[in-house]
């Protein structure tokens, strides 16, 4: 039976930034996505409600969240979120802790359920799968699976039907690092519309905010020709385990001469081999229920298998928390 009062749940105000940040990279799981900085960009969207979990006057975990109607959500404006954890929180501990967030949800009417997105297990610099324990003990439901492609750098499976540039063509070609964003962004904007009737998830203005915050987790690698024109290009959010490919687009040239392919195996076998994994994104859509399989086949055949970033929901009228 858990412990009432075990935890103190506090939530976030902005005089906690610095104990959060800190907190974040301390923890087993977070990462630069999960900073304020990088989270306040986009706080006019959502409606802020991060938590904070103290045993004593120790933090042992935190909850990047927002509400939404009658829901905590963790956190809608994150790729990956649930909780972060210290080294030294334990199973047991977590249980209380989810126990301890129902209690305040409860108490303090604020939601009658949770959408908890926990962060996939390649991002963990220490084993940290507590969280799903605890989710499957509060009868939560899977709600979405989708399907990422990772590429583990150590022992990589070599990029397979890469079109062989010539001598020629490769003596044509440069790659950059942290050029022009906004041409790229140009580039990105026409092929995400033509292709996918859709457009960047960030705007030109906001990824060079956070790339101005985070110089070292954001850049931008791009394939260029003699005259300077780009051909094709990925945006990299970089954190210490993973390189994670946020986006990427060719001109129809890039696409001739099979430029991403060039700048991929650049990325892949020489500049990040020193990380653990290369993360290509998913190829899914409607929540995971539609496998874009030309988009997942090209991701496999650069060496990608499968990682599944999860969306989980508890039912704070069926959940079982004790």
């Amino acid at each position: 039976m858990r412990e009432p009062g075990t935890y103190i749940v506090r939530r976030y105000t902005a005089d906690r930034q610095a104990q959060w940040d800190e907190f974040v990279d301390s923890s087993r799981n977070g990462t630069f996505l999960h900073k304020r900085g990088y989270m306040d960009y986009h706080a006019h969207r959502f409606a802020d409600h991060s938590l904070l979990f103290y045993h004593g006057e120790i933090l042992a975990a935190i909850l990047p969240a927002h509400i939404r109607e009658n829901c905590l959500c963790s956190h809608n404006g994150l790729t990956y979120g649930g909780l972060l954890l210290s080294r030294e929180t334990t199973t047991a501990a977590v249980l209380d802790i989810f126990g301890a967030m129902q209690d305040y949800l409860k108490e303090n009417s604020i939601a009658t359920s949770i959408i908890y997105k926990p962060t996939p297990h390649i991002y963990h610099s220490y084993p940290c799968e507590e969280d799903l324990y605890a989710l499957f003990r509060c009868n939560a439901t899977l709600i979405e699976r989708k399907v990422s492609s990772a590429i583990p750098l150590k022992n990589p499976i070599l990029i397979g039907g890469r079109r062989k540039l010539t001598a020629k063509i490769k003596s044509s070609l440069h790659i950059i690092e942290d050029g022009d964003f906004a041409a790229f962004w140009s580039i990105l904007g026409e092929r995400l519309q033509g292709k996918y009737n859709t457009v960047p998830v960030h705007s030109i203005e906001e990824i060079t905010l956070l790339k101005s915050r985070f110089p070292e987790n954001i850049k931008l690698y791009y394939v260029a020709n003699d005259k300077s024109n780009i051909l094709g290009g990925v945006v990299l959010f970089i954190t210490k385990n993973v390189v994670h490919m946020q986006y990427s687009a060719t001109t129809a040239e890039g696409r001739r001469i099979s430029a991403l392919d060039y700048l991929y195996e650049e990325l892949i076998y020489n500049r990040f081999a020193g990380k653990e994994y290369f993360d290509l994104g998913t190829s899914v859509e409607d929540g995971g229920r539609y496998l874009n399989n030309g988009l997942i086949a090209y991701k496999e055949r650069l060496g990608g298998r499968a990682v599944v970033y999860d969306t989980y929901i508890i039912d704070l009228k069926k959940s079982v928390n004790d």
